[in-house]
């Protein structure tokens, strides 16, 4: 089982945690509602975890540009 962290704009994988049992509320997925649940997490076939997040590039990105809050996507 891994746990992969990838940007929900870009899509480059941020960050991954492999073949480690993990209680999912150190990861403070019990702070999350069910919405933010089903937005941010995807559950795959083989066991692994995909949790959608923001790399650092796009959070600066959207700082410059606080428009683009407004855009499912702002990355083409």
């Amino acid at each position: 089982m891994s746990i992969v962290y990838n940007c929900r704009h870009c899509g480059n994988e941020i960050g991954k945690l492999e073949n480690q049992i993990i209680d999912t509320s150190m990861l403070g997925f019990d702070h999350l509602s069910m919405e933010e649940k089903k937005e941010m997490i995807q559950y795959q076939s083989n066991g692994d975890i995909h949790v959608k997040t923001i790399c650092e590039s796009c959070e600066e990105t959207l700082g410059q540009h606080p428009h683009y809050h407004e855009l499912d996507f702002f990355i083409q």
